[in-house]
């Protein structure tokens, strides 16, 4: 690789008068794509010039470099590597090929101490010894007949990425049919909504007298313009804090906190989904930092970043850090069926449109308790998570379906590259 590029080796301190001025390079994403910043940085820069090849030193093998086009130089951390190249030798073009394959993954995997999970540093890149056809004109004909295949590919991936966002579409349809009552039967035998209501007031008032629950201020009476669509005539529309513990669980104590207690974190589940990824024990996750507990059947819902739609019913007794609202129903409500209610779009509309804070937005708890739930009667209720999770549990199957095409078109691409690459190389006659 040496032969081929030139390390731009200079430093420059953050506060060089040489590099004021100039503007940073903040990230390059995995297509290539390079953004710019203004903020300062702390750490040591290097300079990077027009025409440049520029890698990043940690996602180098993910696709994360460029050729710089701007006329004015920058700068960029010593965490990314500025090469001028020698145009006699070496396509640009395929060159950038050339570092998204296996061939190169496999050379840094083989050449370099700690491989790709290694900060790939010019003293890694410049030894490198690689393979590529010498010929300028055979470069460029592997560049050509790749990019058809590449074109292709990315018509397939948009396809896909079609199908992904219809399915997020259809889990909706089917929720929005759900909490208008559209999809089960309403039965007579069923009663009527305001009955549970009743039954809720008399529970908490038990519990207020019995001291075990604070008294609060009531909540305003709901107006007629904050109500999003029609509902069946035998169920009643509440506010979410009427219906449930809004915030009040307790803290963890060092007796909460075993060694196999789950400790649940927002980075366990899937976003929009809901799905749960795993499950982390306090002797894996051993945090000091403050956590609620939550009992099995509660509702564990993400005020932190509402807009990524996490929201389970907890299987178990566990702790969960602050990010995460565990809500305790009354009335017997069935959990399963407020998951799905605190996953319908005009529900995300809402809290979205009240969420305080800019980059880590978070659901305050007058908001939350203000929140409009659609509430149908228990057994109605039982009904419609039955049917729920049978759609949802086919839309899963669809979205693994998707998942694996995804994967493989893009294993495809890798053996189409590495067909392109082995098809140019020099045939080596031995005696």
């Amino acid at each position: 690789m040496g032969e081929l590029l030139v390390n731009r080796e200079n430093r420059f301190k953050p506060k060089d008068k040489a590099i004021q001025g100039l503007k940073r390079i903040d990230k390059i994403d995995f297509s290539g794509n390079i953004f710019l910043s203004d903020k300062p940085s702390n750490t040591d820069m290097i300079l990077v010039k027009q025409g440049d090849l520029i890698i990043s030193g940690i996602n180098v093998e993910k696709g994360a470099m460029s050729v710089y086009q701007g006329k004015e130089d920058v700068t960029a951390t010593i965490h990314y590597s500025s090469y001028s190249f020698n145009e006699k030798k070496i396509d640009i073009e395929f060159l950038k090929m050339f570092l998204k394959s296996f061939e190169f993954k496999s050379a840094l995997k083989e050449q370099v101490p700690g491989g790709i999970k290694t900060e790939i540093k010019p003293k890694h890149i410049l030894p490198l010894e690689i393979i590529i056809p010498t010929i300028l004109s055979e470069q460029r004909a592997v560049v050509k007949s790749f990019s058809k295949i590449q074109s292709d590919n990315s018509d397939l991936e948009t396809e896909l990425t079609h199908q992904q966002n219809l399915l997020k579409q259809l889990r909706q349809s089917f929720l929005r049919e759900a909490m208008q009552g559209k999809l089960v039967k309403q039965e007579k035998k069923d009663g009527h909504a305001k009955d549970l209501l009743q039954k809720i007031k008399a529970e908490k008032e038990k519990l207020i007298a019995e001291k075990k629950l604070k008294k609060e201020k009531p909540l305003p009476p709901i107006k007629e313009e904050e109500i999003p669509f029609a509902i069946p005539e035998n169920w009643v529309w509440c506010r979410l804090g009427e219906i449930c513990d809004y915030g009040s669980s307790p803290k963890a104590e060092p007796k909460d906190l075993t060694k196999t207690t789950w400790v649940l974190d927002l980075e366990d589940i899937e976003k929009e989904t809901s799905n749960l990824l795993c499950k982390i024990r306090f002797d894996e996750r051993n945090s000091l930092s403050t956590k609620s507990v939550f009992k099995k059947g509660e509702v564990l819902y993400s005020k932190l970043r509402p807009y990524l739609d996490k929201v389970i019913v907890a299987d178990e007794d566990g702790v969960c850090t602050t990010e995460i609202l565990p809500l305790s129903f009354y009335g017997n409500i069935d959990s399963l069926f407020m998951r799905f209610a605190l996953k319908r779009s005009d529900f995300l509309i809402y809290v979205n449109g009240v969420t305080k804070g800019m980059k880590m937005p978070r659901l305050g708890t007058t908001e939350g308790k203000m929140a409009l739930i659609p509430l149908p009667p228990l057994s109605e209720q039982k009904r419609i998570v039955k049917k729920l999770e049978e759609l949802m549990n086919l839309c899963d199957e669809l979205k693994t379906t998707i998942t694996h095409n995804q994967t493989y078109t893009n294993q495809l691409l890798q053996v189409a590259l590495k067909e392109a690459l082995r098809m140019s190389e020099p045939v080596i006659e031995t005696d």
